[in-house]
């Protein structure tokens, strides 16, 4: 039997069809509401992969123009009854082909986006994001580090990471985080990458 793929829209909508959604934590993730505790420049934000949407009105509510994007038809349904008012935000669409004009983001939320991709789409995922994060803007969430049995989420390890991410963005912060769903369990590191310039 081949091994599902989920870089294709099939895959997870038949797991949201089916509930069977282990990594939506229900609300906002703790470093989340930490971070924007602590950041008050305002800015242009894109959530790819958004899921429930819950981060949108998180980042709406302390002053950001939030966007973000879903592939997957039932998550992005889910994502509008939950935001209400603030469903418009959420793109039904592609990350990889939704064209985006020439709009570039100051802050891309990163949470099971990257780690839901096959590692043979990762530099797929790594070159996006050096188009559309601006210069100095940051690259920032939760990433998964260490191993996975039977993926997906597919996690990280150090080396990837820096081969991945190292050649545009410069790590600048970076902590381990407790209390995740069982799914990402001991996995979840909160981390900053500052786009490079140029």
């Amino acid at each position: 039997m081949s091994e599902p793929d989920s870089s294709q829209t099939v895959f997870w909508t038949k797991r949201w069809q089916a509930g069977k959604i282990p990594w939506d934590c229900g609300g906002i993730p703790p470093s989340l509401v930490k971070f924007l505790s602590r950041i008050s420049a305002q800015t242009r934000v894109l959530i790819p992969g958004c899921g429930s949407g819950y981060e949108v009105r998180a980042f709406h509510e302390v002053g950001h123009d939030v966007s973000a994007i879903e592939f997957s038809a039932p998550a992005v349904a889910h994502a509008k009854e939950v935001l209400g008012p603030l469903s418009q935000r959420v793109i039904h669409g592609n990350f990889f082909k939704h064209d985006f004009a020439d709009n570039r983001f100051g802050l891309v939320y990163e949470r099971g986006f990257l780690c839901s991709l096959p590692p043979t789409r990762w530099a797929d995922y790594a070159a996006r994001m050096s188009d559309l994060v601006s210069p100095g803007g940051r690259l920032v969430g939760l990433f998964l580090y260490g191993h996975e049995p039977e993926p997906p989420p597919y996690p990280l390890t150090e080396s990837t990471a820096a081969e991945l991410l190292g050649p545009s963005f410069r790590l600048v912060h970076s902590e381990a985080v407790t209390g995740s769903v069982p799914v990402y369990q001991g996995l979840e590191h909160w981390q900053e990458w500052e786009r490079r310039a140029g």
